[in-house]
């Protein structure tokens, strides 16, 4: 792709869904250079699944794999050792060796249903700090100043506040912005919350006689909440290994405000298509069916086009009109010496309404369907025959009626 941009279309092209560039000019100039850049994104392995709050990053990764730049996956194996005290108002309990390789081994796995394996080389930060003296260590710590790090708006508030802050906290940067030496990075990718870390590297990188690398930070993807940023603590996320039919449940329920957002974030859809599809929601068309195009996209690309085909119908029955879940329940009913059954008397064997009262009010509303008709009261059903009823959004079952 990048053969057929230029270096400002590539540029264009790279900028969706971005905070901030430092700098463009800078990047400009990299991408003229007609050859593949080296792009670097680190992530701690801190727990063992990733969700699409971590996706919107390897979304970015993969349009600069499109444009035929070499991706640099780095796997923090060292630096989870540390722990990263981003954002954090406390100092944050290391994970042990054993927790490491564990959640490590998932993100390799987890990674490849974004990122294309044969453009994508993945690095542990391990193979150099491993090697490291204590001496090479002490010559890195002494290239950044106390007061440099109290610059940092996490450091400088706990700091303020007389809240403990632990030399090997200070290291965590140090660490991070020698990775993009040791891996001769030209871009380094990563979330708001990473902008003093990657500028680290930035600045570590001239300090070691090296082209410093240009920092690209990306939003954080609030969660189905629409408020809070997406965490599996607070349970408003969405899983890259969640089933089809509880990703797709989740995309459908999440506020309308959220559209526009995860599509530019998350979708790899073009803009000018994006945007169509967001004035016809402004012109009337139903969110749902907006949600239902976003879903779909991203159920076929984390599990295959089958699973996006057949979300809905293991989804709570939340089904695309005229669908039957896959897993129809079959009841069998008898007369017991009726000449037949009326169906409010078939809704409460079927077990499709909790009582009579239940039944005939469904049966007012118009919620009760056989064979996709709506009936009434009145409707009756007699030996022999077998129909689909739907009771409600969510209540099907296949009834059939013998005479004992």
């Amino acid at each position: 792709m990048s053969n057929f941009l230029s270096p400002a279309e590539q540029l264009e092209f790279l900028k969706r869904g971005v905070v901030e560039i430092y700098s463009e000019e800078d990047l400009l100039k990299k991408l003229a250079q007609a050859r593949p850049l080296r792009i670097k994104l680190g992530m701690d392995p801190t727990a063992p699944d990733l969700h699409f709050g971590h996706t919107v990053v390897l979304n970015k990764l993969r349009h600069f794999q499109d444009l035929g730049h070499e991706v640099l996956f780095l796997i923090g194996d060292y630096t989870a050792r540390i722990g990263d005290p981003s954002g954090k108002n406390a100092t944050r309990p290391p994970l042990t060796e054993a927790e490491v390789k564990a959640n490590a081994q998932t993100y390799a796995e987890q990674v490849f249903k974004i990122l294309d394996k044969n453009k994508t080389k993945i690095v542990f930060n391990s193979d150099w700090f491993g090697k490291m003296s204590a001496g090479d260590m002490i010559q890195l710590a002494s290239q950044i100043t106390v007061s440099r790090m109290l610059e940092r708006d996490d450091f400088a508030k706990r700091y303020g506040n007389q809240t403990p802050i632990a030399i090997h906290e200070f290291l965590y940067p140090l660490v991070q912005g020698y990775d993009s030496i040791a891996l001769d990075a030209d871009v380094e990718l990563g979330g708001t919350d990473q902008t003093f870390n990657l500028l680290m590297g930035r600045t570590l990188q001239g300090r070691y006689d090296k082209e410093p690398q240009v920092c690209i930070t990306m939003p954080i993807l609030e969660g189905l909440d629409g408020v809070q940023k997406m965490s599996k603590s607070l349970g408003n996320y969405i899983g890259i290994n969640d089933p089809a039919g509880v990703m797709y449940q989740k995309i459908l329920s999440m506020p309308d405000t959220l559209i526009a957002r995860y599509f530019e974030l998350l979708s790899f859809k073009p803009m000018s298509e994006v945007n169509a599809l967001l004035d016809d929601m402004k012109n009337g068309r139903n969110p749902q069916e907006i949600k239902r195009i976003l879903a779909l996209e991203l159920i076929e690309r984390f599990h295959d086009k089958e699973s996006a085909d057949n979300a809905h119908k293991s989804a709570g029955n939340r089904l695309v009109d005229g669908e039957l879940p896959v897993d129809l329940p079959e009841v069998s009913l008898s007369l017991n010496g009726q000449e037949k059954l009326f169906i409010t008397q078939v809704l409460n064997q079927a077990g499709l309404a909790k009582n009579s009262a239940q039944a005939k009010d469904m049966l007012s509303r118009g919620a009760v369907k056989v064979d996709g008709q709506v009936v009434d009261a009145s409707f009756a059903l007699e030996q022999g025959q077998t129909v689909v009823i739907q009771a409600g959004k969510k209540a099907y079952a296949k009834v059939s009626v013998q005479s004992a």
